[in-house]
């Protein structure tokens, strides 16, 4: 089965949805039967452009390695520069949009307009946007209920480790009574080479931004990011109704040397941990430095690697580790949802 896809956003991880496309075509092909066809790509950058006829992968990778614009991939496509990225969407001839233009979380946009514009004209919708679900999840999961679309968005939290699947899956049947977890790669790595290696907080963000886990406005990492993904934990897997303004969020500035050696002497880990739990009918969330035991399975996740712990009523305690970030692995994140939706429709 051919699913015809347009991309909204096609940098990092765009490019790293191409290249999973590209890679594993044979073994998509032969293991799900699933062959996709890129008919339209939106992008400030690198341009936009319609090709009902489906545009070849591998060179449109090579192009835009090369900072290429789009319109050079195939002259026989539409140009589109200066239209409406919302209204590509409508025209871009696809059944599914996926839509990869940078967050932000104050706002939702323009993200949360161009998956508007794509449920209500018919598309199914794949996101790694946290923006849109964090301020906006209900409303768009209910617009694509009604339309009776799929609206997915795995790669929102912990890049391509599949949390959202195994909780929809896995631990089907199992209530939820707890999320906590480390879910910014960034302060991770901070954290963990001040106690490794003895830096000092400017240091080890300094060595955080030259290897290019940071920013350099490290702002975001400062609880902002942490603070989405467990908003968006929260409203999906315990039904919460939560706003990121709502729920307190603090980072680890003022973490020192001494304070985490301290720790550790007395058999404890800093750790940046984002929660949310369930109280009777009331569901709470935060972000914030924490010293937790280091026989806590959140303990042993260090440099910029990410994990979850769910508390479930049939299974007790579940964690998983895995990658936060990154081309590749957000790419295989939109590669899972589309698999998703792609088995849905067969």
């Amino acid at each position: 089965m051919k699913l015809r896809i347009g991309i909204v956003g096609c940098g990092t991880v765009g490019q790293g949805f191409l290249e999973c496309l590209d890679r594993k075509a044979a073994d998509l092909q032969a293991r799900h039967g699933f062959e996709a066809k890129i008919t339209a790509v939106a992008d400030p950058v690198r341009g936009n452009l319609i090709a009902p006829q489906g545009l070849d992968i591998r060179k449109t990778l090579k192009v835009l390695a090369q900072g290429g614009k789009m319109q050079t991939v195939d002259p026989r496509a539409a140009k589109y520069d200066g239209i409406p990225t919302v209204d590509i969407i409508e025209a871009a001839g696809a059944d599914l949009i996926v839509e990869l233009t940078p967050t932000d979380i104050k706002t939702g946009e323009p993200a949360s307009s161009h998956i508007r514009r794509a449920l209500m004209t018919g598309k199914h919708v794949v996101t790694t946007n946290k923006g849109p679900v964090a301020l906006h999840g209900r409303e768009l999961s209910e617009l694509a209920r009604k339309r009776k679309l799929h609206f997915r968005f795995e790669g929102t939290v912990m890049s391509g480790t599949p949390v959202f699947s195994l909780a929809e899956r896995g631990l089907a049947g199992s209530s939820i009574k707890e999320i906590r977890g480390i879910l910014n790669g960034t302060t991770n790595f901070i954290l963990s080479r001040m106690e490794t290696a003895g830096l000092d907080f400017p240091e080890a963000l300094a060595e955080a931004q030259k290897l290019g886990y940071a920013e350099a406005d490290p702002s975001a990492d400062e609880g902002r990011d942490a603070l989405a993904k467990i908003v968006i934990l929260a409203n999906v897997l315990l039904e919460a109704g939560l706003k990121p303004a709502s729920v307190s969020a603090s980072g680890i500035g003022g973490i020192t040397r001494a304070m985490i050696a301290s720790a550790l002497a007395d058999g404890f880990r800093y750790k940046l941990i984002a929660y949310a739990r369930r109280d009777g009918a009331r569901i709470t969330a935060g972000v914030g430095p924490r010293k937790i035991p280091l026989t806590d399975p959140l303990a042993g996740i260090m440099e910029a690697r990410n994990a979850l712990t769910f508390d479930t009523d049939l299974l007790g305690l579940v964690t998983i580790e895995g990658p936060g970030a990154g081309r590749l692995e957000t790419g295989q994140a939109v590669l899972q949802d589309v698999l998703a939706i792609h088995h849905e429709l067969k």
